[in-house]
């Protein structure tokens, strides 16, 4: 068969069959994602609760902490990336990464203050930081550009189904241990370990024979190598960013609106369930699409998702609403890392993951902490508005401005 069918069902073709055919070592790196987001997620998924309901700490605290920890990852990967492209250290940053993300793990049920628990999760942080970049680059190093859209989409969906069997056994467990919080952190420390030690069986490819060349010391000035194009990316998940603040606010959205402290971890076992079914097929369908095909559905959605949190008053309603939010995820995510390794020549790659996760790593933390503000004054309901706003505006600028010249290659 010819013509336009034909080539539709080739595409569709293809797109199923990159996956089998991607690296062993993408999928290692899915694996290592996947038991680490299993541990975070469950620690995650019970620290608002924790940090709310057992140590007395206020809405604002919580998104202080959530926002500087975050925004602590997203400093560490400048330079670990930096770092990356220097020395062609990719797999050795990715196990340290891994590493003091374990070891901080036992940090959490011993906590007695919010003091504590911020220090654990700033050492928690500057892990995913260190591990973050070069691990993204080393995706990129490991396929041909081409396939790059579904190996970033199948890296995220192992993260994703991850990041929904954390709160899954949270709920296993608090069920099991009559919702003693403490003793249920204690489980994360295992799956942490288990992502550890599967980061020691990655391999990393040669470099090309240009990386065993005299390199630049590393300074400041190295960022402004980076393309024109480049920059509009880091704008552009800077924005999507400010959009979308903490999944804290997600846990406490749902305690809010009825659920038990033991069946909280719901809202996140149904985010990431979306989140881990689709990714991978947005990523194949971002190497074929231009990429506001993506972005401008995945903003919308955040609009919905927003809209349909603020008017939650039941569990269901919330529980849509997550879903909602993880379709956002699968549709933005994947694509995004796609247009940094994309615009980022492959000498500065990792550098360029480490800035554009700077950036967007201080949008969540200025997001973050204006949510708290807002769910202090306000309530729940003018949090997610505000969002809902902000995603909309979003989505119009994208809407209007149509980038000229090489940047209108990758986002138009």
């Amino acid at each position: 068969m010819t013509g336009p069918g034909a080539s539709r069902s080739g595409q569709l073709n293809a797109a199923t069959g990159s996956c089998r055919s991607l690296p062993k070592s993408i999928w290692l790196l899915g694996m290592v994602s996947m038991f680490m987001d299993i541990s975070s997620e469950l620690v995650h998924c019970l620290l608002p609760i924790f940090m709310a309901g057992v140590l007395g700490a206020s809405m604002l605290a919580i998104g202080i902490v959530e926002g500087i920890a975050e925004a602590t990852a997203a400093i560490a990967k400048v330079f670990s990336g930096a770092i990356s492209d220097r020395f062609r250290l990719r797999k050795m940053l990715v196990v340290l990464g891994y590493g003091l993300g374990a070891v901080s793990k036992p940090a959490f049920p011993l906590a007695s203050t919010i003091d504590l628990v911020f220090a654990a999760r700033f050492v928690d942080r500057i892990g995913k930081g260190i591990r973050g970049a070069p691990r993204d680059a080393l995706v990129a190093d490991l396929v041909p550009p081409g396939q790059r859209g579904a190996a970033y989409g199948l890296r995220q969906a192992l993260d994703s189904a991850g990041a929904f069997l954390g709160p899954l056994l949270a709920i296993a467990f608090m069920l099991w241990l009559a919702s003693d919080i403490r003793l249920v952190l204690w489980v994360a420390v295992v799956p942490a370990f288990v992502a550890l030690l599967l980061t020691l069986a990655l391999r990393e490819p040669r470099p090309p024979p240009a990386a065993s060349a005299p390199r630049e010391r590393l300074h400041l000035r190295l960022g402004m190598r980076l393309p024109r194009h480049f920059w509009l990316v880091v704008a552009l998940g800077a924005v999507f960013t400010l959009a979308r603040f903490s999944e804290a606010f997600l846990i406490l959205r749902a305690q809010d609106v009825g659920l038990a402290a033991a069946h909280v971890p719901a809202i996140l076992i149904v985010l990431n369930a979306v989140y881990a079914a689709l990714a991978y097929p947005a990523g194949a369908i971002a190497d074929r699409l231009a990429a506001r095909s993506l972005l401008l559905p995945g903003l919308g959605v955040l609009v919905i998702a927003d809209v349909v949190l603020a008017i939650a008053d039941s569990p269901a309603i919330a529980l849509a609403g997550a879903a909602l939010w993880g379709l956002h995820l699968a549709l933005t995510q994947g694509l995004l890392a796609k247009l940094v390794a994309d615009a980022a020549p492959e000498a500065l790659r990792a550098t360029a993951f480490g800035i554009f996760n700077l950036v967007t790593g201080g949008a969540l933390l200025l997001a973050s902490v204006v949510a708290g503000w807002l769910w202090s004054t306000f309530g729940a309901a003018a949090t997610f508005s505000a969002g809902a706003a902000f995603a909309a505006i979003a989505a119009a600028g994208l809407l209007l401005h149509r980038p000229q010249g090489p940047a209108a290659a990758g986002v138009a």
